[in-house]
């Protein structure tokens, strides 16, 4: 995979929130494809963070690709609003809605956004085996989701290689995206596993060379 095929995609949860049309303008001038805004209720997951509004708003001083990233139950209501937010790309979680991601997944599509599913490192990938081919993009988690700065869980390589396999197998263009854990250090083991979507959050933020930073996680081998 050549280093133009990575894309990275800095997770705003990370930044500073009384900054946030700074962050965004450092963002774009490091480089960045996308900008991953992690949603986060409560339920689904341990925390909170944000919702449509705040979306909205980084949508308003960017035209990078906004990759929403639902942590959250019951997706499907959020969707729509989600949508006309100015997301580009709306992945919901296998586990929080397995007995109707397909359905989820059209109604994203319906809204004219591409749809991701994700699943998280306890989660055998071979679950989602029959949906990968109507996904836009899939999501592997390398840490439980809920807070950032955690440590990779390295079984979640394992899942990579079995979805990057699927992909394969569909002769589909679908995007394969790891979140959580991300480093300099980790990317290129990260990358030949297959992932070509890097979500890394504090990795980004808190270098004083986001440039820099954001080069290496393309390109390192």
């Amino acid at each position: 995979m050549k280093s133009t095929d990575i894309k990275i995609s800095p997770s705003i949860l990370s930044a500073d929130f009384a900054k946030m049309g700074e962050e965004i303008v450092s963002l774009e001038k490091a480089g960045a494809d996308m900008i991953h805004c992690d949603v986060m209720d409560g339920i689904f997951v341990p925390n909170l963070s944000f919702g449509m509004k705040m979306v909205s708003d980084i949508r308003k001083r960017t035209r990078l690709l906004l990759d929403v990233h639902l942590m959250i139950v019951h997706p499907e209501r959020y969707v729509e609003r989600f949508a006309e937010a100015g997301a580009d790309f709306i992945t919901v979680h296998y586990e929080a809605c397995r007995e109707n991601l397909a359905e989820v997944l059209s109604l994203i599509k319906s809204c004219g956004v591409k749809c991701g599913c994700a699943i998280n490192p306890d989660c055998d990938p071979n679950n989602i085996k029959d949906i990968i081919p109507f996904c836009d993009m899939v999501l592997v988690m390398g840490v439980f989701p809920g807070f950032g700065g955690q440590t990779f869980i390295r079984s979640a390589l394992d899942s990579l290689r079995i979805v990057r396999a699927e992909i394969e197998k569909s002769g589909r263009n679908i995007l394969l995206e790891i979140d959580g854990g991300v480093t300099t250090e980790n990317c290129a083991e990260i990358k030949a596993a297959g992932a070509d979507v890097l979500v890394s959050g504090s990795t980004v933020f808190k270098s004083p060379d986001r440039l820099g930073v954001i080069r290496e996680l393309r390109e390192k081998r």
